[in-house]
């Protein structure tokens, strides 16, 4: 059984009297363990996509299931329990605390599990923060860590809920070229050492190529998906310097 699969995912959007598909009959699967870039020029459908794999927003049209659920047609809380269950989530701004200290932040969403002590909750956090390399940081707050170190404290906190998937929103796109680096290859352990699936919105094609396997989208349309990844990104090239 796929962990995502997705059968003519459509997305409309009504602005006033006028309407925007933003997704047009996207299908795809993606099986545990898999590392997907996705990519797409400015209005492509790759945000639309994002939320609808993360049950941040649920389809028009189509179905969606999640590891056998049918998350298309569930309630706003329904999904959110899902979503605090199955994924953990990396933005680009990192979307931490500032007056909070880095081990307070990874704790966050452990703050609604009723099954954690504290004392638990602390442990937790101590050790993903140890495994993404910040075990002399977890008392700083972000104020005092560099791009990179807070980039690594989202990833903690993202899994610290111990999720199937991780999403990850532009991750890379306020470092510099090393931290880039840095980051992507933490992700690229995680990936390869716990078989967590990991799905990156990138629109930089050298962070794409670290990925399995690569999907585009183009006026809602899933137009590419493969992973022959070099081949895609030179033709995705190609096309941008005849345009």
């Amino acid at each position: 059984m796929s962990l995502i699969k997705l059968e003519k995912i459509r997305k409309i959007y009504s602005l006033g009297e006028t309407k925007v598909e933003a997704l047009r009959g996207v299908s795809l699967t993606i099986d545990q363990g898999e590392y997907v870039a996705l990519m797409g020029p400015s209005g492509s459908g790759k945000s639309t996509l994002m939320n609808m794999l993360g049950c941040l927003d649920r389809p028009s049209s189509g179905s969606y299931r999640l590891a056998g659920e049918e998350v298309g047609t569930m309630s706003r809380d329904a999904r959110a329990k899902l979503r605090n269950r199955k994924f953990g989530f990396v933005f680009q701004n990192f979307n931490l605390l500032a007056r909070t200290s880095a081990v307070e932040n990874v704790e966050l969403p452990l703050l609604y599990s009723e099954r954690l002590s504290a004392r638990q909750r602390r442990r937790r956090a101590m050790e993903v923060l140890e495994n993404v390399g910040l075990a002399d940081r977890v008392r700083h707050h972000p104020g005092q860590l560099s791009g990179g170190e807070q980039q690594r404290v989202a990833i903690a906190r993202a899994l610290v809920n111990r999720p199937a998937i991780v999403m990850a929103d532009e991750p890379t796109g306020n470092l510099d070229s090393r931290t880039s680096r840095e980051v992507i290859e933490l992700l690229q352990r995680l990936n390869e050492e716990t078989d967590i699936t990991i799905v990156l919105v990138t629109h930089e094609q050298d962070i794409a190529r670290h990925a399995k396997r690569l999907l585009v989208l183009k006026d809602g349309n899933l137009i590419e998906d493969t992973v022959d990844i070099h081949r895609a990104l030179e033709a995705l090239h190609s096309q941008h310097e005849d345009a």
